[in-house]
């Protein structure tokens, strides 16, 4: 009587393995692996996109869950990981790879309006409007129509633009590329003849470029830009 029990206890799990679904075993093992597998690529992709490791990413998905996601939602990883590291060489890192992703996206973009400028000169020639957007930030705000006139040193073309907008005679602000010192920007000036009463009356204005020019001249130079209703816009090449 044991016997035949202990063989009956034996054979019942075999027998109702039997019965289960064939591969039934197979995907309720096989497929959180799947799952498991596809999250960690997804994961690693979007930290390579951002020049990030793993732990970066995951880092950054952790500051997000909490009090940095409340308060600046859908901040980029460069971002959010720079601002909450106390390293500062991890903080340099970061702010280099901020910089370049910034570089390589501004350049796209860049391009892109580079094309629509043209497309707007082959199709409505008349008519150039670049919208620059409604509150073009960092450039000098007037609502009585100045001028903002990016240009550069040894550059012919600046200077014929310039010599055109003070025969204007328009108000007009002045952003000078690549002169970093408030005494070069006087040095220039005195070489290019602005007159001074007009500086000291604000008609003129002299300005470092702090990296506008990159943002909104679409790589023109020189370029001006209209203060309009809607924001500032291409006025002249």
């Amino acid at each position: 009587m044991r016997i035949k029990l202990t063989v009956t206890l034996i054979l019942l799990p075999f027998w109702a393995l039997a019965a289960l679904p064939p591969n039934y075993e197979m995907h309720s093992t096989v497929a959180p692996i799947q799952e498991n597998s596809s999250s960690q690529q997804n994961t690693q992709l979007q930290a390579q996109q951002w020049g990030l490791s793993a732990s970066d990413w995951s880092r950054y998905q952790t500051l997000m869950k909490g009090e940095r996601g409340i308060m600046s939602p859908g901040l980029d990883p460069l971002t959010a990981l720079g601002v909450e590291t106390d390293n500062s060489a991890e903080r340099r890192r970061l702010a280099e790879l901020w910089v370049k992703h910034e570089y390589q996206r501004t350049e796209k973009e860049l391009a892109f309006q580079r094309e629509v400028n043209a497309a707007w000169l082959r199709l409505y020639p008349e008519t150039l409007a670049v919208n620059m957007g409604a509150n073009a930030a960092g450039i000098a705000h007037d609502t009585q129509g100045r001028l903002a006139l990016f240009l550069k040193e040894n550059c012919s073309r600046c200077d014929a633009r310039l010599a055109a907008v003070l025969a204007d005679n328009r108000p007009v602000d002045l952003y000078l590329v690549g002169i970093d010192s408030d005494d070069g920007l006087r040095a220039w000036a005195v070489k290019h003849n602005i007159p001074v009463e007009k500086v000291r009356s604000r008609h003129i204005t002299l300005n470092h470029d702090n990296g506008l020019w990159f943002r909104y001249g679409m790589g023109q130079m020189p370029v001006i830009l209209q203060q309009g209703e809607t924001g500032w816009q291409v006025a002249a090449y």
